[in-house]
């Protein structure tokens, strides 16, 4: 049997909203019975649909990337949101393979053709930001080796790309790529890389504290 789990909301927190919400969730349970899927668990908000900071939708998010779900159940698309938090919902769950289905459509979300054209659109320019950042990252690597870097002789956990055990700021790459000339921003790429999970503005500090130290 397929797994779902059901999002309710209602737009304010006033107890006379506890009555909808009881009844979007009796509603989408016997809606789940019906198309055959196995109800793990229900998230709630009362909060404005135009906010996507809420604590429900916050939960259910993390909850998905965790569990096997297959389904996401809504009595309508305004539950997920309106205006722009709702285009950047959908947009989310796309990305994560799991239908969203309405107690409205009975079934599959219906969307309208602009909806589509701005999924379509998020995910090209997405794809894009992706391999910008790639291409951040061969340049920076491409100018270090030219510089005379080899990284091969310096990396201690050689082997492992995933960066996992690389937990520690590689001060010793970082003085090595400043020296050969390379920005903050190009040994940050470099570094990234390599495995190494390091922020520009970190690649900074620990230079100037590097600097430092060498004057004391």
């Amino acid at each position: 049997m397929k797994n779902c789990v059901i999002y309710c909301r209602v737009s304010t927190e006033k107890n006379t909203q506890e009555p909808s919400l009881r009844r979007q969730e009796e509603e989408l349970i016997a809606l789940a019975q019906k198309l055959g899927y196995h109800h793990l668990k229900t998230f709630s908000d009362k909060h404005s649909g135009y906010d996507i900071e809420r604590e429900g939708l916050l939960d259910l998010l993390d909850y998905i990337k965790t569990e096997n779900i297959d389904a996401v159940l809504i009595q309508d698309e305004t539950r997920l949101g309106r205006g722009n938090a709702r285009v950047a919902i959908l947009h989310l769950l796309s990305k994560t393979n799991i239908s969203i289905i309405t107690n409205h459509d009975s079934g599959n979300i219906a969307l309208n053709e602009m909806d589509t054209m701005l999924l379509e659109i998020l995910a090209i320019v997405e794809e894009y930001q992706r391999k910008l950042h790639n291409a951040k990252i061969r340049r920076g690597m491409k100018r270090a080796v030219r510089e005379g870097y080899r990284p091969e002789n310096n990396l201690k956990n050689k082997g492992n790309m995933d960066g996992r055990e690389r937990i520690e700021v590689p001060i010793e790459e970082i003085v090595s790529l400043r020296k050969k000339g390379l920005t903050y921003e190009e040994i940050t790429s470099v570094l990234k890389g390599l495995g190494h999970h390091i922020s520009k503005a970190t690649v900074h500090r620990r230079y100037k504290e590097y600097e430092m130290e060498q004057e004391g």
